[in-house]
């Protein structure tokens, strides 16, 4: 069914009229009607479809059996349904308040802050409401005028009249005043601050609560300009984009439109009656009524006499997306503009001694403080991917991982519960192929095979373009063919695995065995460089220095091994390129050609054209971070 009729959920807060009901033909059997969420999938009140194979489904559930793909490619950001519209009668004026922004909103309430935008559909003479302050005043005078009662003395008091449109950012105080019926969008939230509420008492006689300290941590206290235009819409901002739609029945009346994959329709009908055509389905509408459109439902006929708005979800503006690495030693993590350029890049030790869900929870408790400090709202973030050495089940969970030693554990759904954005899990492995396939070294390649050395030895195939995931998601693990046929006990439980010769965790056991001490490869083979210079220098020099003979032989293993893994990749791959990752990447050039010289040299038809070119990854240590960023 191409298009939805709802039924809203109904409020009977005390300030409320009648009008909706008598006037807007809304079912409702209370003595006042408040507001009416029209569409809505909030906990505290979800629409219902009114008729069609869906009747009876609340809104959520509706998504959830046909998918968010009827929301739109633009709404895949935004980890639940992004926007409520309502109607709202206020027979008697709404108390005084302010909305928090996203990120006080996450931190201290657990969901979205509030941006909204309220359409006069009717008013009556005089009518008044409050949007903003008269003038700048500090949080003291504020404090203290909530507590006297003389807050309204300070606001700045507009006159309203129908049509008008009012956009009201997060942190910005107002209040709507009696007689007057409006029509909002706004985030798809329910979070409000409460500062005056005119002394008013509920049924039991109790005063309302105010939520002073929370107002004045959110309240911007500068008088705010109001921008009447937003053109060409009436308004506009990264949550909603809504129009203006009014066809006489006389002159105008029919209108055609079309509804792509991009984003939903919503048409919200203020007056008239007729009805909408699409995708073969026909809709009658009447003054009060709600439509959904799914997206990529295509095109679309209004015809009669309607004035509506119509709202849909538009391409966010300045986006960034981040990218997590959780390896066996590290957690990385990444700020990426829409440009792949890292805004922002830290990196912590892993801490075995605490659960894989504090892990989890501590890292997204991170980013949070990241993006606090580089001044980026949470609302600027699409999604958020995290890479994990281990077998991933679902994009969301991590089913095993044997060097961080978890099982199952749900990394999306802690991460999602701090940041309400969408995220994708993978192995970080196929994040790091991702990354430098995307934006790095292996950007003009669609064949593509990568070994990450760190902790482990992980690996990363992409072929025609897309990751290579293998049986059921098992996604191949190069890191355990073997190169030694009688070597290493590998804790696969299988020996001489090429992640026993050349992992970090490797050659720190190695030279900690022979040299007393552990060291990283990138030490080893410099150290090994210097064998090379106590040779020119003579016996004496090479006795004094024992400990780069020993380097060098060490290195001179570590390289046999690696060109061993290397030469198989090639024979059974035959990729495009090779992406050594990890710590392999910050070798020298001397090491580094000697490498790739003896891979090349080896591969079976190295006189062809089918030997493949061997890169070190261009972001180093960050592959896994940007690839991830770019699961989103």
């Amino acid at each position: 069914m191409s298009i939805l009729k709802l039924k809203p959920a109904c409020k009977d807060y005390l300030w409320g009229g009648r009008r909706l009901a008598d006037e807007f033909g809304i079912e409702y059997g209370g003595e006042r009607l408040a507001e009416a969420w029209e569409l809505s999938c909030h906990p505290d009140g979800s629409s219902i479809v009114a008729e069609g194979k869906y009747a009876g489904l609340t809104f959520p559930e509706y998504i959830k059996k046909e998918g968010k793909q009827v929301l739109g490619i633009n709404c895949r950001r935004f980890r639940e349904f992004p926007i409520l519209i309502k109607f709202i009668d206020a027979k008697d004026n709404l108390s005084v308040q302010v909305h928090p922004g996203n990120r006080y909103a996450l931190r201290n309430e657990g969901q979205y802050g509030k941006t909204e935008m309220w359409y006069v559909i009717d008013a009556k003479e005089g009518a008044k409401l409050y949007y903003g302050f008269k003038k700048k005043i500090s949080k003291e005078e504020f404090r203290e005028r909530i507590e006297n009662g003389t807050l309204l003395d300070v606001l700045n008091e507009v006159s309203v009249r129908r049509g008008d449109v009012l956009f009201i950012e997060s942190g910005t105080i107002h209040a709507i005043g009696k007689d007057i019926l409006i029509a909002e969008i706004q985030q798809n939230s329910n979070v409000t601050y409460r500062v005056y509420d005119y002394g008013r008492e509920d049924a039991n006689g109790h005063k309302r609560d105010l939520h002073i300290e929370k107002a004045l941590a959110v309240t911007n206290t500068i008088p705010v300009q109001r921008n009447n235009s937003s053109y060409p819409h009436i308004a506009d901002c990264d949550y909603f984009t809504v129009d203006k739609l009014n066809l006489d029945g006389h002159i105008m009346d029919s209108m055609e439109g079309k509804v792509s994959e991009i984003s939903f329709l919503s048409i919200l009908v203020l007056d008239g009656s007729g009805r909408i055509t699409c995708g073969g389905d026909t809709v009658e509408y009447r003054k009060g009524d709600s439509l959904f459109i799914p997206a990529g439902s295509g095109k679309y006929e209004i015809k009669g006499r309607i004035d509506a708005l119509l709202t849909s979800v538009r391409e966010k503006a300045g986006p960034i997306r981040i990218g997590v690495d959780i390896g066996g030693r590290h957690t990385k993590i990444g700020i990426v503009d829409a440009q792949q350029n890292f805004l922002d890049y830290r990196e912590t030790d892993f801490d075995e001694s605490i659960t894989p869900e504090e892990t989890v929870k501590q890292t997204a408790q991170t980013i949070l403080k990241m993006l606090e400090d580089a001044q980026i709202d949470v609302d600027q973030c699409v999604g958020i991917g995290v890479g994990v050495a281990g077998t991933i089940k679902g994009n969301e969970t991590v089913k095993y991982s044997n060097n961080l030693k978890w099982k199952d554990v749900n990394v999306a759904g802690i991460v999602g519960e701090v940041i309400k954005v969408p995220v994708i899990v993978a192995n970080n492995a196929d994040c790091a192929v991702l990354g430098e396939t995307a934006a790095g070294a292996a950007r003009d390649y669609s064949d593509v095979v990568m070994l990450t050395i760190g902790r482990g030895v992980g690996s990363g195939v992409i072929i025609n373009g897309k990751i290579y995931s293998g049986l059921s998601g098992s996604r191949p693990e190069l890191g355990h063919m073997v190169v030694s046929g009688d070597g290493r006990r590998c804790s696969c439980g299988r020996c001489g695995c090429l992640e026993t010769y050349v992992s970090a965790t490797a050659v720190r056991e190695e030279t900690l065995a022979r040299l007393g001490r552990e060291m990283e490869i990138n030490e080893v083979l410099e150290l090994a460089s210097e064998s090379d210079k106590c040779k020119a220098e003579g016996d004496d020099a090479m006795a004094d220095r024992a400990d780069a003979c020993i380097a060098a032989d060490i290195a001179r293993r570590y390289i046999g091994s690696l060109t061993d893994g290397i030469v198989n990749i090639i024979n059974i791959y035959r990729p495009q390129a090779l992406i050594l990752g990890g710590n392999i990447s910050e070798i020298g050039d001397n090491w580094y050609n000697e490498l790739k010289v003896a891979a090349i040299s080896q591969s079976f038809g190295c006189d062809s054209d089918s030997v493949p070119e061997i890169h070190r990854a261009k972001f180093g240590r960050k592959s896994g971070v940007m690839g991830a960023a770019n699961l989103m």
